[in-house]
């Protein structure tokens, strides 16, 4: 495959065999048995890699399948808001509300607008971006949108557990805890201990299209569980 070819289609079930071993790409499998064909990123050690999904470089239709996943997880907590966090989870987070019926969401942001107000943010960081140190806002003018509502607090991928974090700790900022917490991919559980250690109501509300495992090296360009 080409690099570009990647979150592109959508393939039926049992198109790919889900025990592995994975050469090329990892798949990750919906649940309707669907299959979504996903690269595979070596880690420093060279001895481990993750599955890889940046949403705002899917095909139309990949997007629409994994909101189309989502959103009846989301629905089953009765949201009655959508919030998404940046940057790539807005892309998903605008999906699933319109799947939902919503007419809107709410986007956080980490680009400052001059009528910000900085208590109305936290720092963020994320597992792609380490390096870069940024804080995570809610515009003021949003804020009737989402306080005293069921929110809904949607990313497009839970690795880490630290842009979670940051979303979870801007709403109990604001006095919102949100219902439920929506991801695309579930990335392996090293986001366990970060999430129950913010608070241990957390881990049980979130859902997700599909997990992906910590995958390890069992030959050159060949990958297992």
């Amino acid at each position: 495959m080409q690099p570009h070819d990647f979150w592109q289609d959508v393939h039926p079930p049992g198109s790919f065999d889900p025990a592995g071993p994975f050469s090329g790409f990892f798949p990750a499998t919906l649940e309707d048995g669907s299959q979504i064909r996903l690269p595979i990123r070596p880690l420093a050690d060279g001895e481990h890699a993750l599955a890889s999904l940046i949403v705002n470089q899917a095909s139309f239709d990949v997007q629409d399948a994994l909101a189309a996943d989502l959103a009846p997880k989301l629905a089953g907590h009765r949201p009655e808001v959508i919030v998404g966090l940046p940057t790539l989870g807005l892309t998903l987070a605008a999906a699933v509300a319109r799947s939902l019926g919503f007419t809107r969401y709410v986007p956080l942001g980490i680009s400052r607008k001059f009528w910000y107000d900085e208590t109305l943010s936290v720092p963020l960081s994320s597992i792609t971006t380490p390096e870069q140190q940024k804080r995570l806002y809610v515009d003021p003018r949003m804020l009737p949108l989402i306080q005293g509502r069921r929110v809904a607090l949607v990313d497009d991928v839970i690795s880490s557990g630290t842009s979670i974090v940051s979303g979870l700790s801007l709403m109990a900022s604001l006095g919102i805890e949100p219902v439920v917490i929506g991801a695309a991919m579930l990335q392996s559980e090293r986001w366990h201990e970060r999430l129950d250690a913010f608070g241990p109501q957390w881990r049980p509300r979130v859902v997700g299209s599909f997990r992906t495992p910590i995958l390890k090296r069992a030959g050159e360009g060949s990958w297992t569980v």
